[in-house]
Parts: C-alpha cells; structure tokens; sequence
C-alpha cells in the first residue's frame, strides 16, 4: 500500500463516523422516542411503526434508480463526490424533522412524520450508495480493500456507539424532553456533515484505473443487477443477516428494560458490543492474512450462534448478558466487513460477465438490504412489543409478565439466528467468488483492457 492508498484509507474512513452516528441515531433511538418520548397513544403508535415498516420496504426499491443516476454522473469532482455532499446535507435536514415535535397527534402526525421519514430515506441513501460505492474504485487488490474497508468499519462502529452507549444517558440526564431530543440530533447532524468532509477533500481517485464506459441505460441496469447471479446470492444472503442483526440491536433497550429489568444499564451493554466489534474489526485483517474467507464466515456464524444461545439465558447477571454480548458482536462483526467484501468482488465479476462496471448500481443494494432489513425488524419488534404486553402513551408499562418476557427473548434472540443461519447456508450452497476465481477474472479484464 503506497502513500496515496494509505491516505485514501484514512480519509475515507473517516468520512463515516458522523454518517454512521446519525445512522445509528434514527435505527435505535426512533422509536424509542415515538413509544416513550412522544408518548404516542398505542393506535398512533402502531400506524407509525406500520408507516416505517411500509415505506422502508418500499423506497428501498428505489435504491438501484439511484444507483444508476450516481453511475452516469459525469464531473470534474468524479461521480461520488457530489451525490456524497448533496445527500449529506439534504437527509441531515430531514433527519430534523423526524425529532421535531410539531404537537401534531393521530392521522396528521402519521402523515407529517411519513413524509419526513421518506424524504430522509431517500437522500441519505443517495449518500450511502455514492459513500460506499467508491470503495471498490480506490483498489481492486482483494487484501488492500479488505484493509480499507475494515478501517472503514472501525470507523462506522465508533460513530455508531458513540451513538449507542450515549444516546439513553445523554438524553436522560438532559431531562428527556423532545426539545432535549432535538438538540441531541442537530449535534448528531452536524457531526455528520463534519466527518464528510474528510471524504470529500481527502479522498483522491485514480480515474484512470478503469476504462471509461459509456452511460448505463435503465435496461442495462436490470442486467447489471439480474444477470449477476453472484450479487443476487449475495444480496439475498446479506438482506437475511441484516433482518437478523436489526432485530436484535433494537430491541436491546426494550430488552434492558422489560426482561433484565434495569434500562440503566443498556448504555454498559452498547459499550460492550461496540469494543467487541471494534476489537474484532482490528485484529480481522491477521485472520484474513492466514484463513480464507470461507473459513471466517463459518467460524463468525459458529460465534453467533453460541453467543444466542448463552444470550437466552442471560437474565440472571450483567456479566452474563456482556459475555453473550462480546461473542454475539466479535461474530457480526466478521460477518459485516466479509459481506462488503463479498459485494465489492461481485463488481468485478459482473464486470467480466456483463461487460460493463457498475459500481454504483452494485452497491445500491447495501442501502436497499439494510432498509429491507431494518423495515422487517421494525415490524417483528412492533409486533413482539404489543404481543408481550408493553404500552406506550400514559398507560406505559414498567414492567412484563413471564410470557411477555418470553415473547420479547424468543423475537430477540431465535427468530434472528433462524434468518442468520439460513444466509449463512445460502452463501456455502451459491457463492463462487473465492480468492482463485476472483485472480482470474482480474487477470481477464487487464487482457482486454477494462482495467490496468
């Protein structure tokens, strides 16, 4: 790695702290704040949770559009960097308006916060996209990308528990009001907008590295997207891991509050899974110097699924539910950078098969993923909730009986290793990019001149 690709390392890197803190903010603590903060009645509630869950699902098919707009971009500053910084800004705006209290109440607060939610969809996906579809165009080395993208990830995690352990604490001691709430997110925004940056002004591209193609057509785009049969294994594998992942990390304060029964402790509880998955994201590239990626998805998913099972029962003590935590995270956290790279590669193949290299079309599918993911464990928690007896509105519950709790433990913790495991056999039964296979292809594309 010469000095330019060190740089690019660090400067993309950084570029997702604030992106991930003001992620992390909405899939965490939104909620949180319409059941608890708002204090919704259980009807307004409900049609809010059923808006997040429907339009998550539904924008989320509007991600290969983007995708495809970001790869017919044509400016001095490349094709990222723009859609980067209008999305940035546009979704830190909208981001606002889902904490705003607007004293509105029943069909015209669902409506208000759908529309603001959609619109916040929307562009921060075109930032997510034109973010993480300028990885694989930095590199094509397999072990370079693995070393950018997992600092890359250390970053994402840093800001995404920073969000995690201070969010419940923050807001608490500030008197958790919803104008507390609303100030806690303008400084996550502005946090947001200031780690772009790095990207934006650090990050250099070596343009020349791929042969220039001309503009992808909205049909071509299905081909870039159908006919790589690698990305859509991958894509089906990733969106049920992500459905598993979402599922528990939101429930994790319900889970703190209602089941152990001390909501105080949630923030030593986020602590403890970002160090895990910090830790395992920087002793990851050792592992991958030594073991083949097959090998590391197989003992990530075998960690998963003891630390579920440790989880189940873990009640009894705090140190309990940390060491369920630790081997959980240090698991999903090889899973999570293993994806990226699974996807990065599929760029390449797609390439090699098709012709033409569409980054951003490819990666339009991480956002689409982790809104189907995060839509569909919004809506297992929402139900989950109601079904094991916990109330929202005045009429707050401060506690559940014991088949509410085993509610609460069975979505938390059984249906996510079913979705997890089940993308984990996907992937051993349809993969077929390892490390042989992907030197081939590379060599192939230099031979006819798409790359150099």
């Amino acid at each position: 790695m010469d000095k330019q690709d060190r740089r690019n390392k660090y400067f993309f890197g950084l570029g997702t702290v604030g992106r991930d803190m003001l992620y992390a903010f909405e899939a965490n603590a939104l909620l949180y704040y319409l059941s608890n903060i708002l204090s919704l009645p259980i009807g307004t509630f409900a049609a809010a949770s059923l808006v997040l869950t429907i339009l998550r699902i539904l924008d989320a098919l509007n991600d290969p559009i983007t995708g495809l707009i970001i790869d017919n971009i044509r400016t001095p500053w490349g094709k990222f960097k723009p859609p980067i910084l209008f999305g940035a800004v546009t979704s830190a705006v909208f981001f606002l308006i889902l904490f705003a209290d607007f004293g509105l109440a029943g069909t015209g607060f669902v409506v208000v916060f759908g529309l603001a939610y959609v619109f916040w969809d929307i562009t921060y996906g075109i930032n997510d996209i034109a973010y993480w579809s300028m990885l694989p165009s930095l590199t094509t080395d397999q072990k370079q990308r693995e070393n950018m993208g997992a600092f890359a990830r250390i970053c994402a995690n840093v800001g995404m528990y920073i969000i995690m352990v201070g969010w419940q604490p923050i807001t608490t001691a500030m008197g958790n009001t919803s104008g507390v709430w609303l100030t806690v997110a303008a400084v996550v925004a502005v946090m947001m907008l200031g780690f772009q940056l790095f990207t934006l002004l650090g990050v250099r591209e070596d343009r020349g590295r791929f042969r220039q193609e001309p503009r992808t057509s909205v049909k071509q785009m299905f081909g870039v997207l159908f006919k790589n049969y690698q990305l859509m294994w991958t894509t089906l594998s990733m969106a049920l891991f992500m459905i598993g992942y979402c599922t528990t990390t939101g429930f994790a304060i319900y889970y703190m509050q209602y089941v152990y029964g001390n909501s105080d402790l949630y923030a030593v509880l986020a602590a403890v899974c970002g160090i895990s998955q910090l830790a395992a994201l920087i002793v990851f590239p050792f592992f991958s110097k030594r073991y083949g990626r097959k090998r590391l998805y197989t003992f990530a998913t075998g960690l998963v699924v003891a630390g579920y099972v440790i989880f189940f029962f873990a009640e009894a003590g705090i140190f309990l539910v940390a060491a369920a935590a630790v081997i959980i995270f240090v698991g999903q956290a090889f899973i999570q950078l293993l994806m990226l790279m699974f996807l990065s590669d599929t760029i390449e193949y797609g390439q090699w098969k098709l012709g033409k290299r569409n980054e951003s079309v490819t990666f339009s599918i991480q956002p689409l993923i982790n809104k189907i993911g995060g839509a569909l464990s919004t809506g297992i928690i929402s139900l989950s909730l109601v079904l094991s007896g916990i109330k929202t509105g005045d009429t707050a519950a401060e506690s559940i009986d014991d088949s509410g709790k085993l509610i609460v433990k069975c979505a938390m913790f059984l249906v996510p290793l079913v979705f997890i495991l089940t993308g984990y056999f996907i992937y051993r039964v349809k993969y077929r990019i390892d490390e042989k296979t992907y030197a081939g292809i590379l060599t192939e594309l230099r031979a006819r001149g798409d790359i150099r």
